[in-house]
């Protein structure tokens, strides 16, 4: 009467057995979900951390794309209407009004460009490299081209030409010169001198008479004053530039030494 009955004992063993079965069930199981969650967090960090594949050639093929922009394209045209101007302005000896009036619509385009793009390209975050090299360029090409083809034909002194083309080219070489110190902002003066150059040159390239010709004669008085008197006062800003710049570079080595 001392032993364990067989149902006991086979219900011992049986619940040790299913003990067993459960233990080695949840060994197994944190076996497997150890290694599966080890698995999933690896291959999530490299998707994480790994540069998609062609992002460089991408980015690239963006910013190549941006040069083709309206405010570029807008120079361009402005660039490509230079010869153009000079063709019609030279036609039949470059005297006949009806070429003349033709040469006037070139020009009067590529004045009005200049004054779309520069804005375009500021409002919309269009600002590139090529645009801030090619629009000076065309500015000064399409001015330049009228007032050499005024001045060949006769109708403009040479020195008008030499004066306007001289201070452009002069003080451009000057913001170039000062740029290590900084930006010389355009002034309203110098706003105001270009939009009075567009329309004196514009009347001039139209064929004028009567009073018309003597106001335009004015309006290219006007211009040459405001042309030098505005590159008086691009000479003094780039002297106050350089003196300052100078001076914050000294302070600076001096701290530095300090």
């Amino acid at each position: 009467m001392t032993g364990v009955p067989a149902s006991a004992a086979g219900g011992s063993s049986g619940a040790q057995g299913a003990r067993g079965s459960a233990a080695a069930a949840d060994g197994a199981a944190s076996g497997v979900s150890g290694p599966v969650t080890d698995s999933a967090d690896r291959s999530a960090e490299p998707e994480d951390t790994r540069p998609a594949r062609g992002g460089k050639l991408t980015a690239a093929a963006v910013n190549q794309a941006s040069v083709w922009n309206v405010a570029n394209l807008l120079t361009m045209l402005r660039l490509l209407l230079v010869p153009g101007f000079v063709v019609l302005m030279l036609a039949d000896g470059g005297y006949d009004p009806a070429w003349r009036s033709l040469a006037w619509a070139a020009f009067a385009i590529a004045m009005i460009t200049d004054l779309f793009d520069g804005h375009l390209a500021r409002t919309y975050n269009l600002v590139t490299d090529f645009g801030k090299i090619a629009d000076p360029i065309a500015d000064k090409a399409i001015m330049g081209a009228a007032l050499v083809c005024l001045s060949a034909l006769g109708d403009l002194p040479w020195w008008v030409t030499a004066v306007i083309l001289g201070r452009e080219l002069g003080i451009t070489l000057l913001r170039f010169l000062v740029i290590r110190y900084g930006v010389i902002p355009a002034s309203r003066g110098g706003k105001l001198k270009t939009l009075t150059q567009g329309v004196a040159v514009g009347m001039y390239v139209l064929a004028l008479t009567g009073w018309l010709a003597s106001l335009r004669f004015w309006v290219m008085a006007a211009a040459v004053v405001l042309t030098v008197v505005t590159g008086l006062d691009y000479v003094r800003q780039a002297i106050v530039l350089r003196r300052q710049g100078i001076a914050e570079r000294a302070a600076a080595l001096e701290e530095k030494q300090a």
